[in-house]
């Protein structure tokens, strides 16, 4: 992710490879907000970010933490219509 003015990155963003999937973990706000937001990028720039905002940075990685052990990454990044209810 591209360092913009008022966006504050989470030290917890990290890359991710799971069964040679590589996704960009982006944890991030807006400054002056209280909403942390949690977006997967892929290899091929593709983007999945969720809904909902978290309230800390360490609860939007334990979503993401939980979707993955509960799913997979490959099912993260692209997800069944059942998944999308479940996860985002």
């Amino acid at each position: 992710m591209t360092d913009f003015p008022g966006i504050i990155r989470s030290s917890l963003s990290q890359t991710f490879t799971q069964d040679g999937i590589t996704v960009r973990v982006e944890i991030y706000k807006i400054d002056g907000t209280d909403g942390w937001t949690l977006e997967l990028v892929d290899a091929h720039g593709g983007s999945t970010v969720w809904q909902d905002s978290f309230a800390t940075d360490a609860d939007a990685f334990a979503e993401f933490s939980d979707g993955v052990e509960q799913l997979g990454l490959e099912k993260l990044i692209d997800p069944d219509d059942d998944d999308l209810a479940t996860v985002h």
